[in-house]
């Protein structure tokens, strides 16, 4: 069994070759792989959550472990999360790797693909809610598929939003500046809301038409990053229609308000992927991805750590 580090995994994981990898696998593999819902354990610092993958076509086989603290002590992380790559025949373990970076980067890179297929290609302003390891991965990540010309970083903490934008200014080619909810929500062509907020971050009336909206920071029935108005006003896409109708709280506040039905959602990344649907960008509608992961990104990015090793 191969064991690799967390150094390991930022040096051989490439983001242009994920965002590629995850377009092959939605669109030949999603039909052919088995994805049990995720696991949820209540602990007492948090959450313990399992995310397994089959797939018995392309022989893969893995899952993820991941801890989630409500209330980390100051210098641990939030998340831990571990990846377990098994031969699929015997069971046996053939790559272990730390996935905090994986998970990061395989999340930022299906927002990307999601932002290659639903913005419009003309966008220039990338805005992105929150100051932690997703609004890093996004930064570093969605400008491979679009041409950004600034970015606009809005935080909870603004000494924490300063600090994270001087760092962020050293490593980017981009003008990057710190500005407050309204000004983010109003004047960004593309939206990562990358937060763990439980509560809408901003009032969706802001969003001007032809903005893309990705959502990745709620996972629970009862959180969320954006209001009903801003669901209401979108055409919806999410990475997985079971993931979606039972964890996206995004969307199931403003089912359960009667705010939009379920054919508001318009498409899945494997129908789009596939060609199955299409929700072409333009400058009079607001497009959503909603996103609360799924098992497959994760097993396409530990595949091609194992690659990386031959």
């Amino acid at each position: 069994m191969r064991q690799l580090t967390e150094s390991d995994v930022q040096l051989q994981l490439d983001p242009v070759r994920l965002i590629d990898a995850l377009a092959v696998a939605f669109r030949d593999r999603f039909e052919s792989v088995v994805l049990p819902p995720r696991v949820y354990v209540e602990t007492n610092p948090g959450l313990f959550l399992i995310m397994t993958c089959y797939d018995g076509k392309g022989s893969a086989l893995g899952m993820k472990f991941v801890a989630v603290q409500k209330a980390p002590k100051r210098g641990d992380e939030r998340i831990q999360a571990t990846y377990v790559l098994f031969d699929p025949a015997t069971a046996r373990p053939e790559l272990t790797v730390p996935a905090n970076y994986l998970t990061d980067l395989r999340t930022a890179a299906t927002s990307a693909l999601a932002t290659r297929w639903l913005a419009r290609a003309d966008v220039q302003v990338l805005g992105i809610f929150g100051t932690g390891r997703q609004a890093c991965a996004h930064l570093r990540v969605l400008p491979l598929v679009r041409g950004f010309q600034r970015v606009m970083v809005c935080g909870r903490d603004r000494d924490r939003t300063r600090a994270f934008v001087q760092a962020a200014a050293i490593e980017t080619d981009l003008p990057i500046e710190a500005v407050d909810a309204e000004t983010c929500a109003a004047q960004s062509d593309v939206i990562c809301t990358c937060t763990n907020s439980v509560t809408p971050l901003f009032n969706g009336r802001l969003l001007r038409p032809g903005t893309h909206l990705n959502l990745v920071g709620a996972f629970q029935p009862k959180t969320r990053e954006v209001d009903s108005l801003a669901i209401e006003r979108a055409r919806i896409v999410v990475d997985t229609y079971e993931g979606a109708m039972s964890e996206a709280g995004d969307l199931l506040i403003p089912l359960a308000e009667r705010r939009i039905s379920r054919e508001h959602i318009l498409a899945d990344l494997h129908e789009l992927a596939a060609g199955k649907r299409r929700v072409l960008p333009d400058c009079r509608n607001i497009t959503v991805f909603k996103s609360v992961g799924c098992a497959l990104e994760d097993l396409v990015a530990a595949e091609l750590l194992l690659a990386a090793q031959s």
